[in-house]
């Protein structure tokens, strides 16, 4: 027997506001029938005293750690700027209005 009928695709596709052929109808049931039955194989397959896992090798964090080291003070910042003003990067204008 199927684990979906042609019916009770029907429905879902009513449900869905999908319009489907009869033809797609005894498609879709045959391959939801097929999604359906693989997935009742998997769960017969699960065991209870395996722990569920979102992945099978343990995954490790491979960041480096966060250490604070020093930064550049505003003047070894600026010092490469080819234009300060204030104590701040000075960039032409492209607006076009003054603030």
């Amino acid at each position: 027997m199927p684990a979906i009928s042609r019916d009770e695709v029907a429905h879902l596709a009513r449900l869905s506001r999908l319009a489907l052929s009869d033809a797609e109808l005894d498609q879709f049931a045959g391959q939801l029938d097929s999604i359906l039955s693989h997935v009742k194989a998997v769960s017969e397959v699960a065991a209870d005293d395996v722990p569920p896992t979102a992945n099978p090798n343990p995954a490790t964090n491979v960041t480096r750690p966060d250490v604070i080291v020093p930064g550049l003070t505003p003047e070894q910042a600026l010092s490469g700027a080819p234009a300060v003003e204030e104590g701040r990067f000075a960039v032409p204008q492209i607006l076009g209005e003054a603030e």
